[in-house]
C-alpha cells in the first residue's frame, strides 16, 4: 500500500541546502521527491543557473513527485499575475525536464473573490496544459478564503479544467476540523496529489501554526482510516510528507528523513493488514 510511492517535501529539511537534503532523502529510502519553487531561487541565489539545479535533482537519483509553482496566482491581478504566470509556464518547463507530470499551487497570503480565483485557476490551467502538466490546488487552514475542502471542490468544479484539480493535505484537513476522512465523498479523478503530517493534540485554535508538523503516529490525524480511504479510491500518486518544524530542523536532515519514513511504513502496513 503506497510504499513504492513515497516522497519527501523539501519543506521538511528547510534549513538544509537542497544538496545535502536531496543527499539524506536518498540514503534514507524514500522513493522521489517533491519540490519547492523557493529550492529553485535559493539555489540560483547561490550562483547555480536553472539547468544546474535540473542537473542537481536529477544527479538525486531519486524521482520528482511534484514541483510546487510560486503562491499567490489564485489572487493575483494585473502585473502581479502576469508574472506568477510565467513562473508557472517556467516551473511546467522544470517539471517536464525531471520527468515530473505534477504542479502543486498554494492560495499564498493573498485573498480576494472566488470570481478571481476561479478565473485564474483556469488561466493556470491553459499554462500547465500546453504542456501536458496536471495542477493541484491545496486548500490550506489558515487561508482567509480557500481553507475548507468543500471550498477547494466547489472552485475546481467551477474551473472545469481537466487539467486542474485538488491537493489533499492530511494536516489543513485536520487543522479546519474537517478531519482525515472527509474526503470520502469525492470521486477518484478529483484528487491530483496527496500530502501529509500529522498535527500535534491538545493545540487551542488560537495557537494554529504551519509549522508545528509531526511525524505520522505523533499527533492526532486517525492514520489508519485516511490510508485505506486512499487506497479504497485507488489513488495512483505520491505520499508527500511536508512536515515543516522548527524542532525538525534543528536535527541532522537524514535523522529526520528516516523517523519520517520508518513511522510511515509502519502506518501504511497496519493499515494494509487490517483493510
Amino acid at each position: 500500500m503506497f510504499e513504492d510511492r513515497l516522497a519527501l517535501h523539501t519543506w521538511s529539511l528547510d534549513t538544509t541546502p537542497l544538496a545535502q537534503a536531496l543527499a539524506a532523502c536518498k540514503a534514507a529510502g524514500w522513493n522521489g521527491v517533491e519540490l519547492r519553487r523557493v529550492d529553485f531561487t535559493r539555489c540560483h541565489d547561490a550562483g547555480l543557473d536553472n539547468a544546474g539545479v535540473l542537473e542537481l535533482v536529477r544527479g538525486s537519483g531519486l524521482a520528482v513527485a511534484c514541483i510546487g509553482t510560486e503562491s499567490g496566482l489564485i489572487f493575483a491581478q494585473g502585473s502581479e499575475r502576469d508574472r506568477l504566470l510565467d513562473t508557472l509556464d517556467l516551473t511546467c518547463r522544470n517539471a517536464r525536464a525531471l520527468d515530473c507530470d505534477l504542479v502543486m499551487i498554494a492560495p499564498g497570503q493573498n485573498s480576494g473573490a472566488i470570481e478571481t480565483a476561479v478565473a485564474n485557476f483556469r488561466a493556470a490551467g491553459a499554462v500547465v496544459g500546453r504542456h501536458g502538466v496536471r495542477l493541484a490546488l491545496e486548500f490550506s487552514a489558515q487561508h482567509p478564503v480557500i481553507n475548507r475542502l468543500a471550498v477547494g471542490r466547489d472552485l475546481v468544479a467551477a474551473t472545469a479544467h481537466p487539467n486542474c484539480g485538488l491537493l489533499l493535505d492530511a494536516y489543513h484537513m485536520e487543522r479546519c476540523g474537517d478531519g482525515g476522512g472527509s474526503f470520502a465523498a469525492m470521486a477518484p479523478r478529483e484528487i491530483f496529489a496527496f500530502q501529509y503530517s500529522d498535527v500535534p493534540t491538545g493545540v487551542p485554535a488560537s495557537e494554529r501554526r504551519p509549522i508545528d508538523r509531526l511525524p505520522p503516529g505523533q499527533g492526532c490525524v486517525r492514520w489508519l482510516e485516511v490510508f485505506r480511504l486512499l487506497a479504497k479510491k485507488g489513488y495512483a500518486g505520491y505520499l508527500s510528507y511536508e512536515a515543516p518544524n522548527p524542532l525538525a530542523w534543528a536535527r541532522t536532515p537524514l535523522e529526520v528523513a528516516r523517523e519520517a519514513l520508518e513511522a510511515t511504513r509502519i502506518l501504511l502496513r497496519k493499515a494494509a493488514s487490517a483493510a
